[in-house]
């Protein structure tokens, strides 16, 4: 997924498609593009309709023909079809143009830590009149909501879950959650009922509302799962004879290689003035480019749920850092064009040399300032 992520994500993603049909593997076992996301489930949720231009199944908001079967299914009203906003165009809406979003409803997401620029974050989010966060732990983002709502985590729900290779898998509750915290499906529909949508959401179970997806809404892999909640096995793989099953969806007509779209990328001139790289380059007074992530062993994303784990600093190659005459473990202050903060440096030879690797689960020392 960290080729989506540079300012050149887009033309990133189509040099890859190209690479796939050029060579030829597209369609054929064990080759073909795999998205490989940054958190489990992405996928499933992206099944079920969690974008901004699609219903579940990946059905476009703008065909008026989707948008009726979905009223059909869901017992309601829709409003007109049209594309909504990406999480980054809301950011910048909610930053540029206060008032257009007047509510934000966040779940299990923590922006104040994870996303890029804080500063810019946190005024978006200080332009919001009313912002709800549904989640396990008081998070930064949590702090600055209206409303609290306290959710559960993984071991305290049943439910599904959906590998990248569309492989749905079996989540069994394992304990009761804590104090008042209720688990998400149960949580949206008692909000829904307060708003007189009581018809919509009689659901008692997780059991009901999958059931209810694999009916009502019966697109690709998910056509033979429809008994998924009375099996033992892990993970799931029950096509059935409408459906018979593909080990590599997906999977058609093979491209012979040589082919590719008319799409070519054209150079693009960063905001660091460095043409067809999607990274801008150091400025002259500058040493180093600076790559931020949460690819880490132990700390996951913003740290709800790890975040007594030991403190990781900034990783330097040695050489670099003896260039700038610092030490292993000695505190240092690093400055960017958006925003400086001060952090432990860490010797690693694995380190490329002119790159500093800062992790962005720390609070203490939030990379993404």
């Amino acid at each position: 997924m960290g080729i989506t992520q540079h300012t050149t994500g887009v033309d990133n993603v189509k040099s890859v498609a190209n690479l796939q049909m050029m060579t030829g593997n597209l369609g054929r076992p064990g080759t073909g593009i795999c998205a490989l996301r940054g958190q489990n489930n992405v996928q499933g949720a992206c099944d079920m309709g969690a974008l901004a231009n699609v219903y579940s199944g990946y059905q476009s908001v703008l065909v008026p023909e989707m948008k009726k079967k979905m009223e059909d299914a869901w017992g309601c009203d829709i409003a007109e079809g049209k594309v909504g906003l990406t999480v980054t165009t809301l950011v910048n809406t909610l930053a540029d143009e206060p008032g257009k979003v007047k509510g934000l409803y966040i779940m299990g997401e923590n922006p104040m830590l994870s996303d890029p620029d804080l500063n810019h974050v946190e005024k978006a989010l200080k332009n919001v009149e009313f912002m709800v966060v549904q989640d396990i732990f008081l998070t930064e983002t949590a702090q600055m909501a209206d409303v609290v709502l306290p959710a559960t985590c993984f071991a305290e729900k049943d439910g599904t879950q959906t590998s990248t290779e569309r492989r749905v898998q079996r989540w069994r509750k394992a304990q009761d959650p804590p104090g008042e915290a209720k688990v998400d499906w149960l949580i949206i529909s008692e909000l829904a009922k307060y708003m007189g949508y009581e018809k919509q959401f009689p659901y008692k179970s997780a059991e009901e509302i999958f059931n209810r997806d694999s009916k009502g809404h019966p697109f690709l892999w998910r056509h033979g799962l429809r008994a998924a909640f009375k099996t033992r096995r892990a993970p799931l793989a029950l096509p059935d004879k409408r459906a018979p099953g593909n080990p590599h969806p997906p999977q058609g007509k093979v491209l012979p290689p040589g082919r590719a779209w008319d799409l070519c990328p054209d150079r693009v001139e960063t905001a660091g003035g460095s043409p067809g790289c999607g990274v801008p380059v150091p400025d002259d007074y500058r040493a180093l480019h600076l790559a931020v992530a949460y690819r880490q062993h132990d700390p996951a994303l913003a740290r709800s749920r790890t975040r007594r784990a030991d403190l990781a600093g900034s990783k330097v190659n040695p050489e670099d850092a003896k260039a700038l005459g610092v030490a292993d473990k000695e505190m240092v202050k690093a400055i960017s064009r958006r925003g400086e903060i001060t952090i432990g440096i860490r010797y690693k030879k694995e380190i490329k040399k002119g790159v500093v690797f800062l992790p962005f689960h720390y609070v203490e020392c939030a990379a993404n300032l």
